[in-house]
């Protein structure tokens, strides 16, 4: 196969250097591209800042480049899995910038649609728009750098005015995401909650790596089957569909019960 197809996950992730900027997909431990991040953690790349709904758990996801210490700045809008995760923010070690989960979706969107900004009530009359949300703390408990505050403007709605806070994009140097089906063109598509940043994380990387596991010849993904499309991608790797892929939390019933 041609196109936009790497052989291995080190070529695919080879140029992303210390310093960079990530947007990857993934909620929970749905959707991860761990044969990308693997091949990160096995490259030594640090410094990293990275965009990512949450920051997977203590030996899953991006938990094992937070682990490595190879994490600069996570910005997150769920981080309540992962202790070392709360250790390394509560020690000052990692700066996390929160976000409201929708408003995260939106900047990535954004910022791959080639949106600056935009205007919304969430967060509106909290400190996700007056500011003072500890981003990074000094190690002692204190606050060494805190979130500023954000515009806000009064804009008249069907409900009469309301207040929004301008909310701006997000764009990245670099994302990782993982897919179910791709070809070779970089055309995607997503299984069921894969589908959750996955392709906002895609758009919004300048560079967008993505790790599926079946990859097929262009035209063999029918036009109107296409979650996301090729324009968005620039590298693809198949990984297969025997890749481990694991539950957050694993609930059974007992036998018998309803």
């Amino acid at each position: 196969m041609t196109g936009k197809t790497v052989a291995t996950a080190a070529e695919a992730v080879a140029d992303i250097h210390d310093g960079a900027s990530l947007a990857v997909g993934g909620f929970g431990l749905c959707g991860n591209p761990m044969a990308l991040i693997d091949a990160l953690l096995a490259q030594g790349t640090t410094d990293l800042s990275v965009v990512s709904n949450n920051c997977g758990v203590d030996d899953w996801g991006l938990g094992v480049l937070l682990g490595a210490g190879r994490l600069r700045k996570m910005t997150s809008s769920y981080v309540g899995e992962n202790k070392e995760f709360e250790r390394q923010f509560l020690s000052g070690e990692l700066e996390v910038e929160l976000t409201p989960q929708g408003t995260l979706a939106e900047k990535l969107r954004a910022g791959g649609s080639g949106i600056a900004g935009f205007f919304t009530q969430t967060g509106v009359g909290t400190q996700v728009a007056e500011g003072g949300l500890p981003r990074r703390y000094d190690g002692t408990g204190a606050v060494a750098v805190a979130s500023p505050p954000k515009e806000v403007r009064t804009f008249d709605t069907a409900r009469g005015p309301r207040e929004f806070v301008l909310e701006e994009a997000i764009t990245t140097d670099f994302a990782l995401v993982h897919a179910a089906v791709g070809d070779t063109l970089g055309n995607l598509v997503f299984h069921s909650s894969a589908r959750n940043f996955n392709p906002l994380a895609a758009m919004a990387g300048r560079v967008c790596i993505a790790q599926v596991e079946t990859l097929v010849e262009p035209g063999e993904i029918p036009a109107d089957a296409v979650h996301l499309p090729g324009v968005y991608v620039h590298r693809i790797l198949e990984v297969g569909t025997d890749i481990e892929k694991r539950i957050e939390r694993r609930t059974v019933a007992e036998n018998g019960a309803s």
